[in-house]
């Protein structure tokens, strides 16, 4: 069966054979809105952590953004390349990808702890964190895995190798211990069964197994002497669930980012009026906290104007997915906007306390090298996903994987 192009070989009798002309036409097949979109979100960002980390290192302001705009670049190189391929082209590279992304989180565990985590792998100009790579391996590896049925139904025995190459790398993850990704690892499973059209029955089974597995973990294991989570972790949750409970210590975090939300108004109080991000009564306001820094400086225009392009990044996603050419490709896509709605949701749900902290950055926004380069990835994959959508289209005929 005929394919779609791979890189850049496009097959179309009116379109121009000079390399030029076909880079030209490929760039018009890409979704220049979300590109538009993404752009946007990430120089909003990069002016956020600048303005929220300017006095965070005495005498040197630049310290934060210049590692956030390197990153941004290095991002912006995988963006371009991840959008030149065929998304059918990386599903050959699954295995290979998934068991590199295996080894770093083994080798990231042999590391010494940083603030009782091991999560960061130290490369002299950049500090990788191989968890946010599994985000996009195990997406490409779940849905090649549900696609590879076609149209025969998704079964308990597929069901049981998607959670069979998840195990490890959520594991691997939790022990860092790192539980806001292997929450988003999660997320990306459910998401792979769901757009693959699982049954309803395989997925309140698998929701009935998750809720048995969070009691065990929250509350018959310690019950029995057996601690699952760390002590910070299980004050958190606590927290979440009672936050007047230690208002100087577990919930301190949060007590303090509603202040600075609410203290934000309409329009801000601006870098210099913004207490308590530039009196540090705000913690971590350049990574978790990130929203209610830009809430109390710019105050609910400035963060609207953030949600604005992030559902505009939703919108364009899910559009993406009903374009598709195969179902791998739709799955994929499907994968990718699930992590980011369900980071967003999460961190700007966590600054209000109406959703516990578990430690997710906000995409292209959150200071962190690993996340801007991998989201960017992502959306690299997104466009792809577009473009040869719109080529499967103006070819007529639709692509499948061999």
């Amino acid at each position: 069966m005929a394919t779609t192009p791979d890189v850049l070989s496009i097959r179309d009798r009116d379109v121009a054979t000079s390399p030029l002309a076909t880079a030209a036409h490929y760039i018009f097949q890409l979704d220049l809105v979300l590109l538009a979109v993404v752009g946007a979100l990430v120089a909003y960002g990069l002016w956020i952590v600048n303005t929220v980390t300017v006095d965070d290192i005495p005498g040197d302001p630049s310290f934060f953004i210049a590692r956030q705009s390197l990153a941004a670049g290095l991002g912006g190189i995988a963006l371009i390349t991840l959008a030149s391929i065929n998304p059918d082209v990386l599903r050959r590279l699954r295995v290979p990808l998934y068991l590199t992304t295996v080894a770093l989180l083994v080798v990231v565990l042999l590391t010494a702890p940083i603030r009782e985590s091991r999560r960061w792998l130290d490369l002299g100009f950049f500090n990788f964190q191989p968890s946010e790579l599994a985000k996009l391996a195990l997406a490409l590896v779940v849905a090649s895995l549900v696609a590879s049925g076609g149209t025969d139904g998704l079964g308990w025995r597929r069901v049981g190798a998607v959670l069979g190459v998840s195990a490890p790398l959520g594991l691997l993850v939790f022990v860092e211990p790192d539980f806001g990704t292997s929450l988003v690892l999660a997320v990306v499973v459910v998401a792979g069964l769901f757009f693959a059209g699982a049954r309803w029955r395989i997925l309140l089974t698998l929701g009935l197994l998750t809720a048995a597995v969070a009691l065990a973990v929250l509350w018959l294991l310690p019950s029995n002497g057996v601690a699952v989570l760390k002590p910070y972790q299980e004050d958190r949750l606590l927290g979440f669930l009672d936050p007047s409970s230690d208002p100087t210590g577990s919930t301190y975090n949060v007590n303090q980012s509603i202040t600075a939300v609410g203290a934000g108004g309409l329009t801000g109080r601006g870098t210099e009026g913004a207490s308590q991000t530039t009196g540090f009564y705000l913690p971590e306001h350049a990574t978790d906290f990130v929203f209610s820094s830009l809430a109390e400086q710019r105050g609910f225009v400035g963060a609207a104007l953030l949600l604005l392009l992030y559902g505009a990044l939703v919108w364009r996603g899910a559009r993406i997915m009903g374009m598709a050419p195969n179902m791998f490709q739709m799955v994929l896509a499907g994968c990718i906007v699930s992590v980011f709605l369900f980071q967003i949701v999460v961190n700007v749900g966590m600054t209000m306390g109406i959703a516990p902290v578990v430690g997710l950055p906000l995409p292209f926004v959150s200071y962190g090298g690993s996340s801007m380069l991998v989201n960017l990835a992502m959306i690299g994959v997104l466009l792809a996903t577009h473009a040869q959508g719109r080529l499967t289209k103006q070819n007529g005929h639709r692509s499948e994987w061999r």
